[in-house]
């Protein structure tokens, strides 16, 4: 029996959780900034790292009450090193590496995209323990920052098949939120905007890259832009440009429910047909679904309905960044002896790990 500590501060989340063997969760602290980011339509990076700075401690101390347990009782400490916000990242680490110094404890440095993966194998306190996960498994990651498929053979062995040519999926709901005056994030506020609306109102543009299995969604947000200017969504608008967010009163005119659930459709198609090729070209014994947008409802439904592979999926909560992920990730590296260095420096760029 292991359990490692495992601290998250790559962007807006300061996280800390414990977990054992690398799948039981027996605390996870999350302290969000997105109340003080909404204000800017997204994060503000120096807000981002001062405001972990503030919080690290007490989420670290609370951590630890949540489970009841004292240093001695931890085995390793795991921490993510990139990819993400340099400041951000720079707080986690050089606290993990503090902690690990005066405890006596292995550091293990985790990658940001990997730990989402292992969102797949982790259970909440009074679930019941399924099965891990089967390889080989198809990942499809997509996130705010990332949206990319890749092929898991093994504990951190990973080849990339597919990646985001411009925006990333959640950056992509984010802007369209923003056009559309829902707010931030843009995940959620789509999602609740398009539960009254028509999926098939607007055909909007997939771009399917011929057999690739890389993805593009600029263009798909460019679409949705130039329809609301151009007046086919609203007569009232023809002939202006269009302020962003839209003000209040064009809001009101606008097919808001309808646009938003046709562009959510037109990215869930694209996540969906690209995993289920995926799948079936490499003979996935399981597909393995990541990353903040994972947590859409309408990603979830379809990849369970047009998959004919079994899919794991993680609980919402553990979709968006969080620390648990970090220490599971971490448990596997520590099995392994992939223990970091002193000088472990931050990879605020750092692409998923491949063979």
């Amino acid at each position: 029996m292991a359990r490692i500590l495992g601290i998250e501060t790559s962007c807006d989340e300061t996280a800390v959780a414990v977990v054992e063997d690398g799948r039981l969760i027996l605390a996870n602290v999350v302290a969000s900034q997105v109340d003080l980011h909404r204000q800017y339509g997204g994060v503000f990076p120096e807000m981002a790292s001062r405001q972990h700075i503030l919080m690290i401690v007490p989420v670290v101390r609370e951590a630890l009450e949540q489970f009841g347990c004292t240093w001695s009782e931890i085995d390793a400490i795991a921490v993510t090193y990139g990819p993400g916000l340099p400041g951000s990242l720079l707080v986690g680490l050089n606290v993990a590496k503090g902690l690990a110094w005066s405890q006596g404890l292995p550091l293990v440095a985790v990658n940001h995209l990997e730990a989402h993966i292992y969102a797949n194998w982790l259970v909440r306190p009074g679930d019941e323990m399924p099965l891990p996960p089967s390889f080989p498994a198809v990942c499809l990651v997509v996130s705010g920052g990332h949206t990319l498929l890749a092929l898991m053979s093994d504990h951190g062995s990973y080849r990339l098949l597919g990646q985001t040519l411009d925006d990333a999926a959640g950056e992509a709901f984010d802007k369209v939120a923003r056009l559309l005056g829902l707010g931030y994030p843009g995940g959620p506020a789509i999602q609740e905007a398009s539960k009254n609306g028509d999926p098939a109102a607007y055909p909007l543009p997939r771009a399917w890259l011929g057999e690739s299995l890389d993805f593009s969604f600029s263009g798909l947000k460019t679409a949705v832009l130039h329809l609301v200017q151009s007046g086919e969504a609203q007569p009232a608008l023809r002939g202006k440009k269009l302020a962003a967010p839209l003000p209040a009163g064009a809001m009101k005119r606008l097919a808001i429910p309808d646009l938003a659930a046709s562009f959510q459709e037109a990215v869930v198609e694209v996540l969906v047909e690209k995993t289920r090729r995926a799948a079936e070209e490499y003979r996935a014994a399981e597909v393995l679904l990541a990353g903040g947008v994972a947590a859409n409802a309408r990603l979830r439904a379809a990849m369970r309905e047009r998959l004919s592979v079994p899919v794991r999926i993680p609980h919402p909560s553990l979709c968006t960044d969080n620390a648990a992920i970090v220490a599971s990730a971490g448990y596997w590296r520590y099995r392994r002896g992939d223990i970091a260095s002193w000088d472990q420096d931050i990879q605020p760029n750092a692409r998923l790990p491949q063979d």
